[in-house]
Formats: C-alpha cells, structure tokens, sequence
C-alpha cells in the first residue's frame, strides 16, 4: 500500500505544451483533477479509447463538482473544447441526458456539455478570458445521469481542434505527458500477475508463500474483481472438492462471509482483501495500473507496461512468468496468443449442448441494481431514451441482479462500453416508468434507485488456448487425466437471451436465462492453464482454455481463485528450476502434485464458503 500511496502524490495536476511559436495551449486530463467530488473514475474502456473519463454517476441526482487547479501558461484569450460523449445515441438521436457543464475561475461557461453528437467527440465549449494564470477548474454535474468528461484542451489559438483520432490522441497524450518511449522499470519481480480479482490475488499469494517476488498489478482501486463492492457478485462453487482438497483454502482467509448479489457494499469486504494482500511479504500491489503493452522476443513475454489511471504514470513489469487474471485475456492478446471468443459449432468437439454451428455468441456482462425504501415520497426524472416501457413489457421489481445481462450479441471487448451503457440505460428507462407511469405503483412511491453498478460484471470473452481444451465430454465423463488439478463443481451454466424479453425487446435484450447441466466435481487439466504458443504466460479465470460449454461450469470465482493457487504453486516451479509452464508439466508434473496436495493456506480455518448454486452436486459413488 505505501506503493500506491507514493504513486497518488506524484498525481499531476495540469500539463503544458506549446502548440506553435504563436499560440499557447493547456491539455488537462479529467482524470488527473485532484478533487473527485462525486464524479468517479471510469477506466474500463482504456484500451477502446487510450484513456480513462470521469463519469456523475449520480443515478438521477447530480454529483457534486470535480474540481482542480491549473495553471496557464500565460494570459490571454482561450478556445476552450472539452472531450465527451453523448451516451444515448446509439438509441435515440438528439439531446441526451448526460449534460453538465465546464466553470474556469469561478465562471461558468455557457455551453452545455455531453448531450449532442454520436460518439466520443471534443465539443467546443466557449472561450475563456484568463487574466489570472492560475485558475480552478470544475466539472457541474446538471443531471446524475452518467455525463462524462475524458479531456479539457485550451488554446489561444481559434480553431485549434485537437485530433479525434486514436492514434493520433494517444501521441497528443504522451505529448502532454511527457513520457518516455521506455516506461521505468517497476522492478525485476519473479512473477507478475495482471489482474486482481479472485484468480489473481489468488495465483500472487500462492506463488509468495512458496518464496517467490511477486508484482500483483489491478486497475481498479479495490481488488476481488466481480465479489467486489463495486460489481457485487457473490463467491460461486465450493472449495474442498476433488482431488486436491486444500485448493481454495486461501478463500477461508479472505472471503466473504456473506452471499447474495447486488447486496449492501459492506457484504463484499473490500478492505478485508486488501488488509490481506497488504500482510503478504512478497506481494508488491500496484493499485489503479492498467496493463495496456506487452513486449515479446521468441514467443515469450520480456515486460508489461501499466499506466496509472490517474497520473498517467507508467511502469515496465520484467518476469521470468507472467499471468493473464485480467478475464478478457488482455495479456495474452497483446503478446499474440492464441484466442477464441464465441461459441463452437456442435461438431468440432462432439458438444451436445453447443449450437450447430459457430457462432460469435457469448454470455453477457450484468449491470446489477437495486433500489431502497426512504420512508417518504421519492421521485425521479422522467428518463426515455430509445427504449420504451408501458404496462405490458415493464419490469416491476425493486432490483435486478445477474440476471440483467446485456451485449450477448455484441462483441464484449469491442462494444463493451456500448453493452455497459445500455445495462444502465434499460435500468434508468423501467425505474422511470415504475416511478411516474405505472398505474398502482404505491408499493414505489418511497422508493428511490439505492445502487446501480458502473463497472460491469462480465461473464465471457476472450478465452486463451492451452495445450488441453477442456470441452463438454470431460465434465459429463468425469474423465481424469495424469495433471488432473483444482476441481469445477458448478453445473454446466450457460445464460441466453430469456424468451420473453427477446419478445418485448428483439435484439436488445437485456435479460438471461440458463439452464444448469449437472456435473460431479471434476478435476481439471494443468494444461488448461498455459498459452500454447506464448511459453512463459500462465492464465486463470475465465480466459482459461475451454471451449464456450466448458467455461459454463469454470467461470465462477471459487474456482477461478483454486485455479489461481495451482498458477501460483507452478510459477514457484518455474522460478526454481528456470522453466516454462510447459516444463512443468514435463518435468515437474508430480512435484506439483505435491503442492496441491498440501495447499498454501493456513491450516485450521473453519470452511465458511459453503454456497453453491447451479443444481445440486452429485458425487461419485466409491464403490
């Protein structure tokens, strides 16, 4: 944590660049502004747009300003444009919701922001006649509804756009950043492990306790991933199943006691899990660091560089191993692994349950929510944007939780902020009906939204190949192989698109169903959990190697995080014999064993991760 805490005082406030020998410009990134006020940091669409935004996710009731000190580089008259984007438009033309407004110095200018266009756009907001070269800049939230700001750019220069381009945006940025082609080095670490969520903390903890220096790099504030306060999912599956009963002991430690989704925060204990990592000798975490390079030789990764998603910081990651917990498989992606996203067509590994041909389906992400009885009449906002409820097709419920699944139909990397909007969008769309058009809706009247998640929780995308597949007839087969490992006790899960919804809302559910296959508790192949074509990557969680039916019974944290532990135990190999994940596997494999057997947790803990969903579990009769 002292890490992270001297990386917040590097945090910069303003940036200045010149533009030409005539002008004088002043290049502010949303995120850096020193106070949040209620606007909250958006990072998860970095790689789509190079950048995180500041979003007033205030759920119908404007936040309080973001504000910061900047400082121009000389008096004058500035053209002012402010980055944003009008987040409905892809649903209803026109204005939208997302307004607020931009004050220099104590004085507000006059245009409205984040409500017209179609895309991420800089919006010209006026101009400002600075006389005092140090100012206070704020962000005026106008509605609650999810405005949002990436940059603010002053120019003495009229018509001096910056560029909307990609590339040409991420070279602006650097520009203003001032930074090197060669990130600093972060430190020579044995393991590096991107991604904090369950399978993460679990593969860095794993892997320290057997002696090994480790780098846990996350780019959210807190860590537990999907069960953490910020997504609200509850743990799934059991520990204490299959072969290797001590896997999954690290989550006596940690986990939460408590079960249910889209729960009070409190019931996710945040500061548990990182009161926990913090106690680990050999776990440096870096908080708030985005993974977003990845540098190769040889088919092997040399380093990962993170940027901090509020200084813009970066910092270069060397490893003999390296793990991809980020879920999408970013990790792997960016170093040229092998991948697949969407399902399998029935016959290419004898899958009864998969369609009959491939398709680029995948399960969706859930913007879970729920609302709260204030004990006296609450309104809100009329909100209608592109998706109309009445009478018949309305949702008359108090929350929604994982089964308000969206984007099963879009691609959940490339438009996974258009997925993540249109999750909020249907919840702010039928709470605005309920509250001020239902006929007989008493029982809303002192009701108010109470939690709506920004982050959301996804379910599915890339998934990283192995040198085994785990498909449909291992699971149904109870087929045991020589590097059986942690078990997968959840049922075959699959969510589509519910029926009904589909029949109010075609082609823009935002609904799931599932049907659960049952399975005994089955121990998963080693192979499963290392690139096939990158030789020093290890992966666990959900971009594991599977097929589409396969990842319906390993998805789920409990396991994801028993996965983590036999990365972590297999890295300690790598670091002690210099081998691969593969030379484990060849040469380590029964040494391995060993270590799954004993576990790396701390023995005597009372086993209080008993839930399991997805149908009952059944087990192998010894006889």
């Amino acid at each position: 944590m002292n890490v992270y805490k001297s990386l917040i005082a590097l945090l910069f406030i303003s940036l200045l660049f010149p533009v030409s020998s005539r002008g004088a410009s002043l290049f502010v990134e949303a995120e850096s502004f020193h106070v949040k006020g209620g606007w909250v940091l958006d990072q998860q669409f970095m790689d789509l747009m190079g950048s995180p935004y500041l979003l007033a996710h205030g759920m119908g009731e404007p936040v309080a300003d973001a504000r910061t000190e900047v400082e121009f580089p000389k008096k004058g008259t500035y053209y002012v444009y402010v980055r944003t984007y009008n987040w409905t438009s892809p649903w209803k033309d026109g204005e939208g919701p997302g307004k607020f407004r931009l004050s220099v110095g104590g004085h507000d200018l006059p245009v409205v922001l984040g409500s017209e266009g179609s895309s991420w756009m800089w919006q010209a907001a006026g101009k400002v006649q600075v006389s005092d070269r140090k100012a206070v800049l704020r962000l005026h939230d106008l509605t609650g509804f999810d405005g949002r700001c990436d940059a603010i750019y002053f120019t003495t220069e009229k018509g001096d756009v910056p560029p909307s381009g990609k590339a040409e945006l991420t070279a602006l940025r650097r520009k203003a950043l001032r930074l090197p082609d060669v990130a600093p080095s972060a430190g020579r670490y044995d393991f590096v492990v991107v991604g904090g969520g369950i399978a993460g903390m679990s593969a860095a903890v794993s892997a320290a306790r057997l002696g090994c220096k480790v780098a846990l790099i996350q780019d959210r504030p807190v860590i537990g991933g999907n069960n953490s306060s910020e997504v609200r999912v509850h743990l799934g599956g059991r520990i204490e199943e299959g072969i290797y009963k001590e896997l999954g002991g690290l989550q006596k430690e940690f986990g939460p006691t408590k079960v249910g989704n889209a729960q009070p925060a409190e019931n996710y204990e945040d500061q548990k899990k990182l009161d926990w990592i913090s106690k680990e000798k050999n776990v440096t975490l870096f908080l708030n660091y985005r993974a977003f390079r990845v540098d190769t030789l040889g088919g092997k990764i040399q380093s990962v560089t993170a940027k901090h998603t509020e200084s813009g910081k970066e910092l270069r990651f060397e490893a003999p191993v390296f793990a991809d917990c980020t879920g999408d498989g970013n990790i792997g992606y960016l170093a040229g692994a092998d991948y697949r996203m969407g399902r399998e067509g029935r016959d290419e590994f004898g899958e009864s349950i998969a369609p009959e041909k491939p398709d680029k389906m995948t399960m969706g992400a859930s913007v879970q929510w729920y609302s709260v009885d204030v004990g006296q009449p609450a309104s809100f906002p009329e909100f209608s944007y592109g998706v109309e409820f009445n009478e018949t097709n309305c949702e008359k419920v108090e929350m929604g939780e994982w089964t308000w699944e969206t984007g099963m139909n879009y691609d959940q990397i490339r438009d996974a902020e258009r997925i993540r909007d249109y999750g909020v969008l249907v919840v702010y769309s039928n709470w605005s009906f309920l509250k001020n058009h239902l006929r007989g809706n008493e029982a809303y009247t002192n009701r108010k939204l109470g939690w709506v998640a920004y982050v959301a929780g996804k379910r599915e995308s890339r998934r990283l190949m192995g040198d085994y597949i785990l498909r449909e007839s291992d699971l149904t087969n109870n087929v045991i192989y020589e590097d059986a490992s942690f078990a997968a006790t959840w049922s075959i899960d699959l969510h589509q698109p519910d029926p009904a919804n589909s029949a109010h809302f075609p082609d823009n559910e935002f609904k799931a169903v599932t049907e659960h296959v049952l399975i005994y508790p089955y121990a998963v192949p080693y192979r499963c959990l290392y690139s096939r074509n990158i030789g020093n990557l290890f992966m666990a969680g959900r971009d594991i190697s599977v097929t589409h039916v396969a990842l319906g019974t390993v998805r789920v944290m409990r396991t994801t995080g028993m996965m983590g532990e036999v990365v972590g135990m297999a890295a300690s190999l790598c670091t002690r014999y210099a081998t691969s994940p593969r030379g484990v596997y060849q040469s380590h494999l029964e040494e391995l064993k060993a270590l799954m057997k004993e576990g790396v947790n701390k023995k005597g803990l009372p086993n209080n991760q008993h839930y399991n969903e997805g149908g009952t579990l059944k087990h192998i009769d010894p006889d």
